[in-house]
């Protein structure tokens, strides 16, 4: 899952943007609040990390912008602000969740997929699908019972696809959830992991839609 994390501090940004990676997303990081909204109109991201104190625009302000143009994706707050005026004020306009630093990431990083499934209308974390079931918090899948090991690339597309159940994912819009801005894929990637999933999930699990792209059955 492609993530926002928009933090001006260089040693914390580095650090999140590093161990969100080995937790299981794709972390496009920002420095400033200007960037971080430029950001947010171009790109199509599951979730923000925000923090507040950021410079060229606050993160209050950046909130408040993209909520103002009708934004959707769960906000995370990551603050050094413990006021409940500052968490009052984070709610009121529009934030899905407010933390004050420090924290683990391994709790950021379940709060972010839980504010992920409810933003897609899932509340069990696990997803099932026929004979194949994933948990995403502990990146384990499996196969009629069996437990199936994947690569990190591997589950994340297949966790993209059993999130989006019966909708058609064209090979950019996988691409896009894979790879950051820092990151570059090879021209056929996509049909690599693809490959690998059907030998280890079965041929007919991932359909293909010449021209088009790869979808899943709906959930069970």
């Amino acid at each position: 899952m492609r993530i926002l994390l928009v933090e001006d501090d260089a040693l914390l940004g580095d650090g999140m943007q590093k161990s969100l990676g080995h937790l299981g997303f794709t972390v496009d990081w920002m420095r400033d609040g200007r960037q971080g909204e430029n950001a947010l109109d171009g790109e199509e991201y599951a979730a923000v990390v925000l923090d507040l104190g950021l410079p060229q625009q606050d993160g209050l302000a950046l909130l408040q912008a993209v909520r103002d143009k009708g934004l959707h994706t769960p906000i995370l707050i990551l603050t050094a602000r413990d006021s409940k005026t500052d968490k009052l004020k984070g709610f009121g306009l529009g934030a899905d969740d407010y933390v004050v630093k420090p924290i683990d990431m391994e709790e950021l990083a379940a709060r972010l997929r839980a504010l992920i499934r409810r933003s897609a209308g899932r509340s069990a974390p696990h997803l099932c699908i026929g004979a194949v079931e994933i948990d995403p918090d502990a990146r384990l899948a499996w196969c009629d019972g069996k437990q199936v090991e994947l690569s990190a690339k591997e589950f994340a597309v297949l966790e993209l696809l059993m999130q989006n159940a019966g909708r058609v994912l064209t090979r950019a819009q996988l691409e896009q959830s894979l790879y950051g801005w820092s990151d570059s894929a090879d021209s056929n990637t996509v049909e690599v992991f693809i490959h690998h999933l059907r030998r280890k999930l079965g041929s007919d699990f991932i359909r293909t839609l010449r021209g088009i792209g790869y979808s899943v059955g709906r959930e069970t």
